[in-house]
């Protein structure tokens, strides 16, 4: 779909699923907005990352700190922008890939669940972005996202068909919807699209549908 001019700002969580945005995903956010002729905006809050995990061992490592905008600019070549600088006006269309960061960083779902909170910048820009009525996608984990914070808007949602996930989702207002990893689930009226990446997989190709499908509907929305 031809999104020439359109502005559409893609939120990083870091740099690796295990403690930030999952690398696959985000570049293939990025390069179909690029493929569709969007003018793309990376952005991440600058934040301290909640732990540093060894990707090699799939283990924390004690005592070491990462700085979330900092690991984000690795996936975006340098080029980002502190979301805290960041307003909906700037934008046409919004979309969060998955990866852990989003659990860990950009919220606390990973430790607190259906109680989670939203880093106030994030929540800030989700926000202001539906005020808008403008469009956002959401990729993988990222539905918790607009799930605690839109949920009283009761946000049609898919994670995948993880019983335990989605039960939180529909805990914070949202409702779930069950798709395969090819598939979008799209909420017209909140002008919301979400796909389940790398919460089904198995691998990078139907990931890469998936995303496809999300980054056309969204721009189609926009």
């Amino acid at each position: 779909m031809a999104a020439t001019g359109k502005k559409v700002g893609v939120v990083l969580s870091g740099c690796g699923v295990l403690d930030g945005a999952e690398i696959h995903e985000a570049t293939l956010t990025l390069l179909a907005l690029d493929r569709a002729g969007a003018q793309v905006r990376a952005m991440a809050p600058d934040i301290a990352q909640r732990q540093v995990v060894d990707h090699s061992k799939g283990e924390p490592v004690p005592g070491e700190s990462r700085r979330v905008l900092a690991e984000a600019a690795r996936i975006a070549r340098g080029k980002i922008s502190n979301l805290a600088n960041v307003s909906a006006a700037e934008l046409d269309a919004l979309v969060f890939p998955g990866g852990l960061g989003a659990a860990k960083n950009l919220s606390t779902f990973a430790v607190e669940g259906q109680e989670m909170s939203v880093e106030p910048e994030v929540e800030r820009l989700i926000r202001e972005m539906h005020q808008a009525g403008k469009p956002m996608g959401f990729i993988c984990i990222a539905p918790v996202l607009a799930a605690r914070v839109l949920g009283g808007r009761r946000p049609r949602l898919t994670i995948g068909n993880d019983p335990a996930t989605a039960a939180a989702l529909e805990a914070m207002g949202a409702q779930h919807v069950e798709c395969s990893v090819e598939e979008v689930a799209v909420d017209e009226q909140n002008k919301i699209v979400s796909t389940p990446a790398y919460m089904l997989g198995p691998s990078i190709s139907p990931v890469a549908r998936g995303i496809d499908r999300l980054v056309d509907k969204v721009l189609e929305l926009a």
